[in-house]
């Protein structure tokens, strides 16, 4: 047995002993496939940021809050798929999770070994909220306009296990880089496009998200270059999907020079209420009068790229109107978003720039 084979074994069964699994890089790919397992990064923000596996959140185990924020954040009904850079921080960050009631395995080769196979790595980035009805909610940002939500809603059954519900919302696959590949990801069982433009309705994207009994909500347009394929929603209109509701709001330029781009009437924005939290996404859109009858949001995307969309100081402006708890500029392409910051500074919204160019 060669040295580096003996020390894996070592470390296998040291991992083993302290309850939870080590696992090498295709047997993790393996396993977290599996929509039941959450993939969890450990290193530090900035180490997570140059890339990490898709679809991973992070928590930074060196972090004085580590067991507080992983208690608020993880379901113990899942596994947790844990790695860091060489597999030192996963094993302190596996010891306190399975010290805390949590099923949990390692890639005991970290990111080096994971990247040294040939595996890919993205700059996705994940927030999690927790709803009043005790949901959780991961908001994963895919790219621009594209973004993913994750339910995780507490059975009714009595049992201990959740049921997990996934929301794509205009997924885009080669038209807006990098390329993203939907057929690795989990199936969409709810599918939202606001527009027709290219870098929001993909046919191949929605194909490699659809499963059976996958719903696509449509603005009438997009219906129509599907073939007539989706559920239609115009401005104004309401569905309910699950035990949740979906509000088609306007999203329409009102610059006078803008308004070939998007015009009213025609594009969707979305109010989704899921378990009691709000998220407003806006779609392509300026601050529009209709936004002073947008209530009690808990999350908002709102777009930031010239020449067809907002202007920072318009953001600032559809911002102090609608007034979201938590704010992501999305769509933003090569705005500053500094300056969206600076501008925002004093307003009491919690803003978070994410990877949305």
């Amino acid at each position: 047995m060669g040295l580096f084979t003996m020390l894996c074994s070592m470390l296998a069964c040291k991992a083993q002993a302290e309850g939870y699994k080590s696992l090498g890089v295709d047997e993790f790919a393996k396993t977290i496939e599996d929509s039941k397992v959450v993939r969890l990064d450990v290193r530090t923000a900035e180490e997570y940021a140059e890339g990490h596996i898709a679809m991973a959140m992070n928590i930074d185990v060196k972090q004085d809050d580590f067991e507080k924020k992983a208690k608020l954040a993880l379901d113990k009904t899942k596994t947790i798929a844990v790695y860091c850079r060489s597999g030192n921080r996963s094993k302190k960050a596996c010891q306190i999770l399975t010290s805390n009631g949590y099923q949990v395995i390692e890639l005991s080769s970290g990111i080096m070994g994971w990247t040294n196979a040939g595996k890919e790595v993205t700059k996705e980035e994940v927030d999690v909220f927790t709803t009043a009805n005790g949901a959780t909610v991961y908001m994963h940002c895919i790219k621009h306009g594209s973004l993913s939500i994750m339910v995780s809603t507490p059975s009714s059954d009595g049992q201990s296990r959740t049921v997990d519900k996934w929301i794509y919302v205009d997924p885009v696959t080669d038209k807006v880089q990098p390329i993203t590949d939907y057929s690795s990801m989990p199936k969409a069982d709810y599918i939202l496009v606001t527009h027709e433009h290219a870098d929001h309705l993909d046919a191949k994207a929605i194909e490699q998200l659809t499963k059976e009994g996958t719903m696509l909500i449509v603005n009438p347009r997009s219906s129509e270059l599907l073939g007539g394929k989706g559920d239609v929603m115009k401005n104004g209109e309401s569905k309910t999907i699950a035990t949740w509701t979906v509000e088609a709001v306007p999203a329409y330029n009102t610059s006078t020079d803008k308004q070939q781009f998007h015009p009213k009437g025609r594009d969707n924005g979305y109010i989704l209420s899921i378990e009691g939290l709000r998220i407003y996404i806006a779609g392509d859109t300026e601050p529009t009068p209709e936004m002073q009858y947008i209530k009690d949001i808990d999350i908002a995307l709102m777009p930031c790229n010239l020449p067809f969309t907002m202007t920072p100081e318009q953001l600032k402006e559809a911002a102090s109107i609608v007034r979201p708890k938590v704010l992501f500029p999305y769509h933003y392409g090569k705005t500053d978003m500094q300056q969206v910051v600076n501008l925002m500074d004093g307003s009491g919204i919690d803003v978070r720039i994410r990877q949305y160019q």
